[in-house]
């Protein structure tokens, strides 16, 4: 082992400490890195939400904290995968030209989703931007499109308290399946103002060149433009989308 430096930063220090425990445990939790640093929680929570804030890091809807999309290429050396957001931002602005609302990309990470782009729409009442943000998987469209990819073994790993539905929790899993398959039947899921009043939205998978899911993209608009029944009217253009997406991404 080499020796350690003369004067180490300590902040450097426990940031470097903190992501080798958490690429070695795969989660923890600001109690587990308060121990693992000898240091106080609240210093422990500002290393995680520096990490997280450099993509180091992700914090799911049980606030574990996992592995973060900056830390991919690091676990899969000369494996860097292929740029997401550069090859599909194009295809979202032509979808959101298409149909005048805001659009998304997003990915999953734990039961959660990260907006990673989005173009927002033109007209003066829009859904905003939520891009850098964590939201539930079963609250949004792209989410549960993401979702209804998984096995069933990996959705109970995922919700092993429940599925959360605000303050509430359901105890079983049984009307997200039923509506996991819905999306499975379709190609694509809808979200129905569940992860924000007001809003709807229709998300679809994006696949890679083996067609695994590693993305998906939404249509997000405000439900007092578009009521619940015409949401369909949305899946073709998205559809095609992500269908464009994927073929640049297989490349």
């Amino acid at each position: 082992m080499q020796n350690q430096p003369t004067y180490p930063l300590k902040a450097v220090e426990n940031a470097l400490v903190t992501l080798k425990f958490l690429q070695e445990r795969g989660e923890v939790r600001v109690a587990d890195v308060a121990e693992h640093l000898g240091v106080a929680r609240s210093t422990a929570h500002r290393v995680l939400a520096m990490l997280v804030f450099h993509d180091f890091a992700i914090q799911d809807a049980r606030r574990l904290y996992r592995p973060g999309p900056a830390l991919s290429p690091l676990r899969q050396p000369g494996l860097a995968p292929p740029d997401l957001v550069t090859l599909a931002h194009p295809h979202l602005r032509e979808l959101n030209v298409e149909v005048e609302e805001t659009v998304h990309l997003m990915v999953l990470q734990g039961n959660g989703v990260r907006f990673v782009d989005g173009v927002e729409g033109p007209q003066a009442l829009h859904v905003g931007s939520r891009i850098g943000m964590l939201l539930p998987a079963h609250a949004t469209s792209g989410g549960k499109a993401l979702l209804a990819e998984l096995p069933d073994e990996q959705l109970r790993a995922l919700y092993p308290r429940g599925v959360s539905q605000g303050a509430a929790t359901v105890g079983d899993l049984a009307a997200l399946r039923r509506e996991l398959d819905g999306a499975r039947r379709r190609g694509y899921a809808v979200n129905s103002e569940e992860s924000e009043r007001g809003v709807r939205a229709v998300g679809a998978c994006v696949r890679d060149g083996a067609g695994r899911a590693i993305a998906a993209a939404a249509v997000a608009v405000p439900s007092v433009r578009w009521p619940k029944r015409r949401l369909t009217e949305l899946a073709a253009p998205l559809l095609a989308a992500v269908t464009r997406i994927s073929a640049a991404l297989a490349g």
